[in-house]
């Protein structure tokens, strides 16, 4: 007679296969920082330049979420430059909308704009975009060795993008 599992005895738990993503990772670390500033969810913020556009991600960024006490709706503060400023300001409801869509719900009711200096003290510095990358000038023997790997292949697109992969390749293993 073979033998009986008991009736009150949980499944074993199943093990994790593959990688985690590194949001999961990272969330719990984050989560009491970002709700001290008001942000419930991280996509605000890692998201910023998606959600609202690369023009407006270029000239603000969010600071904090404030959450009134009897009213619906929260108002996201932003930070800019004082010469974006009445730009953005004008822009309200557009952010706001894009927000909005993000959340999936009207969680923001208004839009506040703080101005601050581009230089000075520590809290009033603003980095909004990255430094444009400098341009090099292709090396011609890259050019050239990329060409002569990717020659035997007949596909035109594999041998385009061939060339480009072999031209970082050999890009990357003389600096």
């Amino acid at each position: 007679m073979p033998p009986r599992a008991r009736p009150n005895s949980a499944p074993p738990a199943r093990r994790k296969r593959g990688f985690e993503a590194a949001s999961k990772l990272v969330a719990p670390q984050l989560r009491g920082p970002m709700e001290k500033r008001g942000f419930a969810e991280a996509k605000l913020l890692t998201h910023w330049a998606e959600i609202v556009g690369p023009e407006i991600a270029s000239t603000a960024r969010p600071v904090k979420i404030r959450h009134s006490r009897g009213n619906f709706g929260a108002t996201l503060v932003l930070l800019t430059t004082g010469g974006q400023a009445p730009l953005l300001e004008m822009q309200k409801d557009i952010i706001r909308s894009k927000v909005n869509a993000c959340y999936g719900y009207n969680a923001v009711s208004r839009v506040q704009i703080t101005q601050t200096a581009p230089t000075g003290f520590a809290e009033g510095q603003v980095a909004f975009a990255a430094k444009p990358k400098e341009a090099k000038a292709p090396d011609p023997a890259v050019f050239a060795a990329a060409k002569a790997a990717a020659d035997p292949i007949e596909d035109e697109t594999l041998k385009q993008a061939l060339e480009r992969l072999a031209q970082n390749v050999l890009t990357k293993n003389r600096h």
